[in-house]
């Protein structure tokens, strides 16, 4: 057989039981997180010689037993009978498997994470080498390292502590309600009849004063009488003052209008009829007398109100009520308008909860001299929290919540992370505040937290497995 292509199938049956061995072992001795590529190269004291076989110019996995060129038409390189080919990671750099000389190490711990030390080197039952622990290493019962390839595979992300201004906006549903202190209802003190009615209907807006209808009363006149008799009686007919004073009084008491007593004065006569004005500005929002009915003494013949000033009540959430005082600015959007914003302030906070829906009332206070909100109408409330004092924060992300403790972990830098204890206050923004266990500056980390979260309860119960304890 001739010797050249004896010696090709040799080469060609060494290439492809070494790639064998190199996925082999690649699967059990790669580093996690440093996925490099195997490539075969040339040791730095290559023998001369005729080449038995070619490889690609970048050292890739291409090999030719003929001369070849790449697509971008570079020649593969001739590999001689007497290379000695290695097949090393080549992303893997040799100094880091190199002891420092100027660090003792203190013991060998294993490279799973097993509670198992040992003073010399070796390997564990699949083969991988115990990871040296320096004497100047921080390792501690509260911190965990973890190695830059599994952080850069986890997709371990950091940020800064820094103070913030916390501007949380609670929103609720609110509703138009009238104000209670704008209400005014029109009935008599006396049994009376309405004469006629004057041109106003419900809807209809009226002033203080405006006359309403025209009624008439016998106990209202006999008490008309009575303080015209006062008033036309002599100084010897043994009148004085005070029965002057008291004739007055009754009228006032029967609800008499200023403008009726002030008539009788004046002409000195008892008009037939009342003229029965508005007690306040505001629209008709019910109307009951009609000409010539009988009204009963308390009857509500008029109902107006004026809607000047209106209230939004809102809702709030239980869990929102203790961002909530008294004095803060509001934004009110009804959603008939909104384009159109209205800004109050919160004017007060009902002492109940509503026991349906675990809601407490808000009451805004709102001008509204366009008659814009209506009553009953629907709005969405924005309440701004918070001060403007800046505090120490951080993303929400960077907290694990499990109930009973809220922690963050610390990067101390070189892979090693602390698990930190912390006490939250307000969030808004995507941050949440941080009153005890952080400084400003401190960094934390924010995403995939979770993991090395779990390697550090992992490696606290490995410990007191170790040391025969139980771990906390």
């Amino acid at each position: 057989m001739n010797r050249a292509v004896l010696t090709s199938a040799t080469v060609v049956a060494l290439i492809a039981a070494a790639g064998g061995g190199f996925i082999a072992g690649h699967a059990q001795r790669q580093p996690s997180g440093t996925p490099g590529m195997a490539v075969v190269k040339p040791s730095a004291a290559q023998m001369g010689g005729e080449p038995i076989y070619y490889q690609d110019p970048d050292g890739r996995p291409f090999y030719s037993l003929t001369p070849r060129k790449t697509p971008d038409g570079r020649d593969y390189r001739g590999a001689p009978a007497g290379a000695d080919i290695s097949f090393a990671e080549a992303s893997a750099p040799q100094a880091e498997s190199a002891a420092p000389m100027d660090r003792k190490i203190k013991y060998y711990r294993n490279p799973m994470g097993l509670p198992d030390k040992s003073p010399t080197p070796k390997k564990d039952n699949m083969g991988m080498d115990y990871l040296p622990v320096y004497e100047d290493d921080q390792d501690d019962d509260s911190s965990v390292k973890v190695s830059a390839g599994k952080l850069q595979k986890a997709g371990v992300q950091t940020e800064v502590a820094e103070r913030r201004t916390l501007n949380t906006v609670v929103r609720a549903p609110g509703t138009v309600e009238e104000d209670e202190r704008r209400r005014s209802v029109v009935s008599l003190r006396f049994e009376g009849f309405i004469d006629s009615v004057e041109n106003v209907t419900t809807g209809t807006h009226v002033h203080k004063g405006q006359p309403l209808m025209r009624i008439y009363g016998p106990n209202l006149s006999s008490a008309a009488a009575e303080y015209l008799s006062a008033l036309n009686a002599r100084a010897d007919a043994g009148i004085n003052g005070q029965a002057l004073k008291g004739a007055r009084r009754r009228l006032e008491n029967l609800g008499a209008p200023e403008a009726f007593i002030a008539d009788i004065e004046r002409t000195r006569e008892v008009p037939v009829y009342v003229t029965w004005p508005a007690p306040q500005d505001g629209e008709i929002v019910e109307r009951t007398a009609v000409n010539g009915m009988r009204a009963a003494p308390g009857d509500v013949l008029f109902r107006i109100v004026d809607h000047n000033v209106v209230w939004v009540m809102a809702d709030v959430a239980e869990r929102d009520l203790g961002l909530i005082e008294v004095g803060q600015k509001v934004v009110v959007r009804p959603r008939a308008r909104p384009d159109h914003p209205f800004t109050g302030k919160v004017t007060v906070i009902y002492p109940h909860l509503k026991m349906e829906t675990r809601t407490a009332r808000i009451r805004i206070e709102l001008p509204n001299p366009d008659r814009v909100l209506l009553p009953d109408m629907y709005a969405d409330v924005e309440i701004a929290t918070g001060t403007e004092a800046p505090v120490v924060t951080v993303s929400n992300s960077a907290v694990i919540d499990s109930g009973e403790r809220q922690i963050v972990l610390l990067a101390k830098g070189d892979g090693r992370f602390e698990p930190r204890a912390v006490k939250l206050g307000r969030r808004g923004g995507g941050n949440v505040e941080i009153k005890e266990g952080l400084a400003e500056g401190d960094k934390v980390v924010v995403s995939a937290n979770f993991l090395i979260d779990a390697e550090s309860n992992l490696k606290a119960a490995l410990n007191g497995l170790d040391t025969g304890e139980k771990s906390q």
